[in-house]
């Protein structure tokens, strides 16, 4: 694609945090719904610039507040801090345009985690390195509770994240509404920690030294469980993209579950277990009747699997994830 000139918002924010001092070209990047993101060429290198928008990009009327990457450069400051390394470098954040600016990782030695997911490449060792990288990030934070005043973003994260997937999915089928709105209602008063809120296999990039992780739009001190449950769903919903690594994906779950738990320091690790497998059935519900449907279940019969097996832990509740795994692998081999 050929370099053409950014919007003229994001390049107003690269003047106003001294990172451009006159006109720029970049090429607009592909895959968020969420955010304007560019590669910007500046005379000492490419970077990234999101922006992000008030309406998403999806069929359903989606919403959200824009001054979102305002949290979101916290959010990288603090897992920074936590975990070095384990984001791209912030360069900078302008509050008027809402834009933000970070470091350009090429894509050549940078590999989304979801591509490799979808050519069937599990490897439980990431997927472990992510569970371990996410914990040290939720651990550092309770540590740490005068964090959760600079996130006072309750209605940002319902906005984009129960809002869309567990309210909306509550409303189309009702039939297990009951049961999402009390996870609703337990997310939301659930205090803990520092949460990403999009801790997705596309918001993770697979580096030599470990896991980068990327878009944390929705950050917010609340449930720790909310961002493991929202990535094991993920790993479980891969099944139906590539079923020839279904195996694998489980063992990617397993890997995952195991590593974080050792890695939860600020509670019971049952306590957040129990947590998790409560919340997987509603997020795997969500991604097939929520606003937001995975892009890959596309045939009536994989929707029939999540919706059976969602809907029977949703009225059959079990506290631990091995549980849930072995529900999902029963309903896909019936």
């Amino acid at each position: 694609m050929n370099a053409t000139t950014p919007p003229t918002a994001i390049l107003d924010g690269l003047i106003r945090m001294g990172l451009a001092i006159g006109p720029v070209t970049g090429i607009p990047l592909t895959g968020g719904v969420s955010s304007d993101i560019w590669r910007i060429d500046l005379p000492t290198g490419p970077i990234v610039v999101k922006r992000a928008l008030e309406k998403l990009r999806v069929a359903a009327d989606w919403r959200a507040p824009v001054g979102r990457n305002r949290y979101e450069a916290r959010w990288m400051r603090r897992a920074a801090a936590a975990a070095p390394g384990c984001v791209p470098a912030l360069l900078g954040q302008d509050e008027a345009s809402g834009a933000l600016a970070m470091q350009y990782l090429p894509p050549e030695n940078h590999h989304l985690w979801k591509s490799a997911l979808r050519d069937g490449h599990a490897d439980p060792a990431f997927a472990a390195a992510v569970a371990t990288t996410l914990a040290r990030i939720h651990a550092s934070t309770a540590a740490d509770p005068t964090v959760a005043a600079d996130f006072p973003t309750d209605a940002i994260f319902y906005d984009i994240r129960l809002e869309p997937y567990l309210a909306a999915t509550a409303r189309a089928p009702p039939d297990r509404a009951a049961a999402l709105n009390a996870l609703i209602a337990t997310t939301q008063t659930t205090k803990r920690a520092l949460v990403h809120g999009d801790v997705s296999p596309k918001n993770i990039l697979i580096d030599p030294n470990g896991p980068i992780f990327l878009d944390a739009e929705c950050a917010w001190w609340g449930d720790p469980a909310f961002d493991l449950a929202f990535c094991l769903n993920h790993l479980l919903l891969k099944c139906l993209w590539t079923p020839s690594a279904t195996q694998g994906f489980l063992a990617c779950f397993a890997a995952m579950t195991t590593h974080y738990l050792q890695g939860v320091t600020w509670e019971p690790p049952a306590a957040i277990e129990a947590r998790v497998a409560h919340l997987l059935p509603g997020l795997l519900l969500a991604r097939v009747d929520g606003k937001s449907p995975a892009e890959y279940i596309t045939t009536d019969i994989a929707r029939a699997h999540v919706r059976r097996a969602a809907r029977t832990l949703l009225e059959h509740p079990v506290d631990r994830l091995p549980q849930v795994a072995a529900a999902w692998n029963e309903e896909l081999i019936t």
